[in-house]
């Protein structure tokens, strides 16, 4: 089966509709703080969320929105997080209400979520004059607006699509993303909106879900801070046409792999862009005796300050590379481990059976110099894999975040 990127984010799949515009949360008014999704049709909805105990008020009333399964639009502002407020949630369904109005739905097929600041009260009433001002200009051209306005510390908007044929039915999957810094999903730290004309069942999207979720968002990390907000929704409002993927088989497996295709793209937009960032790093790990062993690995790898502050300055110090294996909370043998960091300038190989190997620096700095750099781990005990992705420690990750509120 052929999977083919395609133009249109979340606007991609049939029957979506987006927009992003300046509602006034945030106060600089260049920036968009306000995105709206819409289906016109009713779909199947499936989410999950962060698992830090202080939760956002946005994420106690999705959940509620869409016990049943069913969604048609997501609205998200950026600017304030309505976490930790005493009225956060009341405000929340509030803005699901004023959201349902607009668009002529119920306020329960709303799925909503909110990201910035933590701790401050939420105004609903410039929000509510945007939802006023944005629900009746959405527009299949509208996702890149939509994109823009969820962005916090982002430098650059997160967003793809991917379509498939099921017969003489062609399905598309489209995604946007934010997420920056505060980035250690689990499920957590980044917000994720996807978008399929799929028939398929909520039972069924929602297994497609976590299944993706925990190869791809849930081996994200930047900093090892779990945020308070942080949700990955998917609606499917059936539009293509597709006979209903109600159980697993063919139809469900093709499903499967657009939605982790946009997801591992999502995955890597955020990691590429992380707070200060300069550089993707991406951690395969093959030959694990388990699939929890390999993930727990290459997440260890990835999570290492020591690592990614290696990578920051082009350093090849695989020991510590060997050292973030090595805490790793599993049972495997470091003896049988070989270590490889490579980029679009080489490859070397810096340890073999547990031990280091010879190298030339000068070719490991050029290696390391590039913009997106691989560490392969060959664990020679087993047939299992699993991928992380992260990126290097800067400079400028303590400059953005000591003065983040001010």
């Amino acid at each position: 089966m052929k999977f083919n990127k395609v133009n249109g984010g979340v606007c991609a799949p049939k029957g979506f509709i987006a927009g992003g515009i300046h509602c006034g949360i945030r106060k600089n008014h260049t920036k968009k703080d306000l995105a709206i999704i819409f289906s016109e049709t009713e779909c199947t909805a499936a989410a999950v969320y962060t698992q830090n105990k202080v939760c956002g008020a946005p994420i106690t009333v999705t959940r509620h929105n869409i016990s049943d399964g069913r969604a048609r639009a997501v609205i998200c502002n950026s600017g304030n997080a309505n976490t930790c407020n005493s009225d956060g949630v009341e405000k929340a369904a509030l803005i699901c209400k004023l959201t349902a109005k607009a668009l002529g739905i119920k306020p329960t097929d709303v799925i909503i979520a909110s990201t910035g600041v933590i701790g401050q009260p939420i105004d609903v009433e410039p929000i509510a004059k945007g939802i006023a001002a944005l629900a009746p200009i959405l527009t299949t051209d509208g996702a890149k607006d939509a994109a823009e306005a969820i962005m916090t510390t982002d430098t650059k908007l997160k967003e793809c699509a991917v379509s498939f044929r099921l017969g003489p039915h062609a399905i598309t999957v489209g995604a946007m993303a934010k997420g920056s810094g505060m980035i250690n999903p689990n499920m957590a730290t980044m917000l994720s909106f996807i978008t399929s004309d799929a028939a398929i069942t909520s039972d069924m999207l929602s297994a497609a879900l976590k299944a993706v979720v925990d190869d791809t968002y849930n081996m994200l990390t930047v900093d090892g801070d779990t945020s308070t907000n942080d949700m990955v929704s998917v609606m499917a409002n059936g539009m293509a046409g597709n006979p209903l993927i109600d159980s697993p088989g063919p139809g469900f497996d093709a499903f499967v792999t657009a939605l982790k295709m946009v997801s591992v793209e999502m995955t890597r937009m955020m990691a590429a862009d992380g707070e200060g960032a300069t550089k993707l790093l991406q951690c395969n790990v093959t030959g694990a005796p388990a699939k929890e062993t390999a993930k727990k690995v290459a997440k260890s790898v990835i999570s290492s300050s020591l690592v990614k502050t290696a990578m920051f300055g082009a350093d090849a110090n695989w020991g510590r590379i060997l050292c973030a294996i090595g805490y790793t909370d599993a049972e495997f043998k470091i003896d049988r481990i070989d270590v490889y960091i490579s980029s679009p300038a080489g490859q070397i190989q810096v340890c073999k059976a547990g031990f280091g190997l010879p190298f030339s620096e000068a070719e490991a700095k050029q290696i390391l110099l590039e913009k997106e750099i691989l560490i392969d781990i060959l664990m020679n005990q087993g047939d299992f894999s699993a991928s992380a992705w992260g990126c290097d420690l800067t400079y400028d990750y303590v400059k953005i975040n000591g003065d983040y509120r001010t």
